[in-house]
């Protein structure tokens, strides 16, 4: 038997018709929502609602629902995809709010990630940290060795997975008090810098990708570990110890 109810909620969002209009918190009752939807099902119904009532609705973003590629990014009653931890907005469910609540729902806040509209946020900052440096050049002369003939100790494989588990949603940068980028660039490293096959472009990679970072104007690090806290994957904030050595590494060479 279902245990799920219906709830009236009251929605604060934050408004933005563009990047360089002047945004602010509106103010939106929804009623009737189900205990049983997901968090982005809400905002569908709030937007039905809205146009309903010929009125715009709101810009969010999302894709797969699934907790995979980390567009659903929401700040949610002042956290990172809201109050569940180890979770992706899209993967937040009503349940966890209850009859009467106020919700306050914002965009990320941090100067590397403009807002384009409403909640929705320009993250191409971390394609372009990616593209300076995160991928390994593939002979493809008809020598190619396939990657899984290459042996590699299952601890070195464990944690490049682990690292590689990011799906870049920006967690890490709009829950970091400085705006602070390193936890991704940290992952996006790692997963290269432990295996053989990231070794050939190990020191350019490095090099390039934090001076990338720096660039785009995120904040520097201060061991808060609220990045690793609200990542909804749980990466790990060893990977930020590594790039720093790959990154010594790499400068005295």
């Amino acid at each position: 038997m279902s245990s799920a109810k219906n709830i009236n909620i009251n929605l604060k969002i934050w408004r933005q018709k563009n990047a360089k209009a002047k945004g602010s918190m509106e103010t939106y009752k929804l009623n009737n929502v189900s205990t049983a939807s997901s968090f982005l099902e809400m905002l569908d119904q709030l937007n039905e609602q809205l146009i309903n009532e010929k009125k715009e609705p709101v810009a969010f973003d999302h894709d797969c629902r699934e907790g995979i590629c980390g567009m659903c990014s929401l700040y949610i009653n002042g956290r990172a995809h809201g109050p569940d931890t180890g979770t992706t907005t899209c993967q937040l469910h009503m349940r966890k709010f209850n009859d009467g609540d106020t919700i306050f729902i914002e965009p990320w806040r941090s100067k590397a990630f403009p807002v384009v509209k409403d909640l929705v946020v320009d993250r191409s900052a971390f394609d372009r940290i990616q593209q300076a440096g995160g991928f390994v050049s593939v002979n493809t002369s008809g020598r190619t060795i396939d990657a899984n003939a290459i042996p590699i100790p299952k601890e070195d494989a464990d944690k490049a997975f682990m690292a590689a588990a990011c799906i870049g949603c920006g967690a890490c940068v709009a829950s970091c008090k400085n705006g602070s980028a390193m936890l991704f660039v940290g992952a996006k490293v790692s997963q290269y810098a432990l295996l053989p096959q990231g070794k050939v472009e190990a020191t350019q990679r490095v090099l390039n990708m934090v001076r990338q970072m720096d660039e785009e104007g995120f904040g520097n690090c201060t061991n808060t570990g609220a990045c690793e806290v609200e990542c909804p994957k749980g990466i790990s904030l060893e990977n930020i110890a590594r790039m720093n050595r790959e990154y010594l590494k790499a400068s005295l060479k």
